[in-house]
């Protein structure tokens, strides 16, 4: 069985061509992308690569996980995780919320809880049958495919 997933890691992007600033981007439905990355306890990572290597992603509309839960964002998550040893992760489970000044939060539990999935589409960069070597609690907890053409499937969640 592999190793579980145990966090996330999240890439904010915003076209400062087209906002003036995040602030504006955030109101506009377009107006954020964030790429996620699933990280998987394993080898160390070497943070020169900070995407996996494989190419393929799944893509949706969506709202940031954090508040104003803005429904600004166009979220990219790669299919393959990062591994990072256990030293990496206690480096994760060490940083803070908190500003200078104020009483030290640590960054832990800080996950959204499961929201209802409305009628967003998700959208694969690849094949139906490539989801095989997925993590099975990911592809039974998250996804029920149907297929749209040879290289491009579309979920129903």
């Amino acid at each position: 069985m592999p190793p579980p997933i145990i966090k996330m890691r999240h890439c904010i992007h915003w076209n400062c061509c087209k906002f003036g600033s995040f602030e504006e981007a955030l109101m506009d439905e377009n107006g954020l992308a964030v790429i996620g990355v699933f990280l998987k306890v394993g080898r160390m990572f070497d943070p020169s690569c900070l995407l996996p290597s494989c190419p393929d992603y799944w893509t949706y509309s969506g709202s940031l996980t954090t508040p104003p839960l803005s429904e600004s964002v166009t979220w990219i998550i790669k299919k393959k995780a990062i591994e990072v040893d256990e030293d990496q992760l206690e480096v994760f489970r060490m940083l803070l919320f908190s500003q200078a000044g104020e009483d030290e939060e640590r960054m832990v539990d800080n996950f959204r809880p499961l929201q209802p999935i409305m009628d967003r589409t998700v959208r694969s960069s690849f094949p139906k049958h490539f989801w095989q070597d997925m993590e099975k609690p990911l592809e039974d907890q998250m996804f029920h495919a149907h297929e749209q053409g040879p290289r491009q499937d579309t979920l129903h969640l």
